[in-house]
């Protein structure tokens, strides 16, 4: 009896070891293996942020970004090429430098903002002034006549430098209460005010530099210790400046109390005419669908306060690594893998909404399109897009993910589509099943999200190759599917402020000729 019950046991376990040889699937575990053991999102990184550096459209960095990533995949086995679109106005930034010269010296911590002219060597020097506070738009008018040859600060000054979530953990209740109301008064102050000069914090920088101020003074605070947005000026002649929350806030006082602060900018960009726009497309060919696609997406430009980073480098880092882990680990899909590393995302999705107008052939034999845009946070959430039956297809492909991956993610099935934010809404308005590994914050929206401090060093590469592997199995998945997924939507809601059934987002035509006119 003994002997017998030995001899069920055994064949018991010989069973589960052989179920479980049946289940593991070598391909994943090798992609897990090799992106566990010899990972190259460090080397990576720093090739394209540290010494590539930031990747705004139109500037010489963008487009040795594109060669680097052509040349990388080449060195991989990977077929890749840049694909022109469009063009776009040509600058490079130069030395910012910028220091108050009266009522003493300091050196001050800003920069240019993008696309803005150059001062040249010598700089411009002049005596800092805030806007006024008026009565109307003629009011208004009658003060324009007197910033002739001056810097104008045109941003809300902030009453505190300090996060609200430092607020919260050392002030008290009532305090922390007391300065919310405060600045918000302060803010609405600052708000009607600007609607009584006539303009907008959008045109009035127009309206000073046609009346022959020396520049403009900016701070966009990013509600982060040291952190600032940076974007684009929005003067043809003069110098835009964007200073960060501390230095601002001492010119504003000094300016506002009678101390006639004068600073001295010096800004040395480069017009480079026009330059041509690109998307870097690598592939890996379908062994027996090679005219169905599965597509990982990221755009590759950037904002050019800090380097870029989480916004959009490490989007782009997982897609390289995972199209590198692919064709090591998988060289024969069965479908054709492309990964598209998009151009002037920042400025309207340009480069994908322009992939997908020049590809209608890809387009229609999409099997699925996995975005990755915001952070360097692991994936946590996955969205059926509205598709109406991506729940069977999404999480059958997920089902391959490891555990420690997948029990991160929380899942959205039908979902609703993207009408925009990142690269994946120029697929879905046309119908094509794209989908967003949307990640966790790590205070993305204050820290890095066109910031001044978009920087390798906020890199969190545990979460980053966690990604990679994902967007890697979930390819390998989508390509080995004996089916083609299906691209029926699902009904829409009511939009509760019209009352009208929500509509599919509609395709819009790219912006090819970027800062010409």
């Amino acid at each position: 009896m003994k002997n017998q019950l030995k001899t069920a046991i055994f064949a018991f376990v010989l069973g589960v070891f052989a179920l479980n040889a049946q289940t593991k699937n070598p391909i994943v575990d090798n992609i897990v293996k090799e992106a566990t053991e010899n990972s190259q999102l460090e080397p990576l990184a720093h090739e394209l942020l540290d010494v590539i550096g930031p990747r705004l459209v139109g500037t010489p960095q963008m487009k040795r970004a594109h060669d680097w990533a052509v040349a990388k995949y080449k060195s991989w086995g990977i077929e890749a090429k840049n694909e022109q679109w469009g063009e776009w106005k040509g600058w490079e930034r130069g030395v910012t430098h910028i220091d108050m010269v009266s009522p003493r010296v300091q050196t001050l911590a800003g920069t240019q903002l993008a696309w803005n002219p150059s001062t040249g060597p010598k700089g411009v020097t002049a005596e800092v002034v805030i806007l006024p506070t008026v009565k109307d738009s003629m009011d208004f008018q009658n003060w324009l006549k007197s910033v002739k040859g001056k810097f104008v600060m045109t941003s809300e000054n902030q009453i505190t430098g300090r996060p609200d979530y430092n607020w919260e953990e050392f002030a008290t209740e009532e305090s922390f209460e007391k300065m919310k109301k405060h600045r918000d008064s302060l803010s609405n102050v600052f708000r009607e005010n600007m609607k009584r000069t006539g303009y907008t914090a959008r045109n009035i920088h127009e309206a000073l530099e046609k009346a022959g101020a020396a520049g403009i003074v900016t701070s966009y605070w990013s509600k982060g210790f040291g952190a600032n947005k940076i974007f684009s000026a929005r003067t043809k002649k003069i110098p835009t400046i964007d200073l960060q929350l501390e230095d601002y806030g001492m010119l504003y006082r000094l300016a506002q109390y009678g101390s006639k602060p004068v600073i001295k900018v010096v800004a040395e960009s480069k017009d480079l005419g026009v330059a041509q726009t690109f998307n870097t497309i690598a592939e890996i060919k379908g062994s027996e669908k090679p005219e169905e696609y599965v597509i990982l997406s990221a755009h590759f430009d950037s904002w050019d306060g800090g380097t870029g980073a989480t916004d959009n480098g490490t989007g782009t880092l997982v897609m390289m690594e995972a199209m590198r882990l692919l064709k090591k680990m998988y060289p024969n899909p069965k479908r054709t893998i492309i990964a598209g590393h998009w151009g002037s995302e920042e400025q309207g999705l340009n480069g994908s909404r322009a992939f997908v107008e020049d590809h209608p052939q890809i387009i229609e034999n999409i099997q699925a399109v996995f975005n990755q845009d915001n952070g360097t946070g692991r994936a946590v959430d996955l969205s059926g897009a509205g598709f109406l039956h991506s729940y069977e297809y999404l999480t059958r492909w997920l089902g391959a993910v490891p555990e420690n991956i997948k029990k991160h993610i929380k899942t959205d099935f039908p979902g609703s589509p993207s009408g925009g934010g990142s690269d994946n809404a120029s697929f879905i308005a046309v119908g094509a099943p794209a989908f967003n590994l949307s990640s966790l914050s790590w205070s993305y929206g204050n820290y890095t999200w066109h910031t001044n401090l978009d920087t390798y060093d906020k890199i969190v590469f545990d979460d980053v190759r966690s990604n990679a592997i994902l967007a890697a199995i979930l390819t390998y998945m989508a390509c080995e599917d004996n089916t083609k997924t299906p691209r029926d939507k699902s009904v829409l809601p009511i939009n509760p402020r019209t009352g009208e059934q929500r509509a599919w987002p509609s395709h819009r035509s790219p912006q090819r000729k970027g800062g010409l006119d």
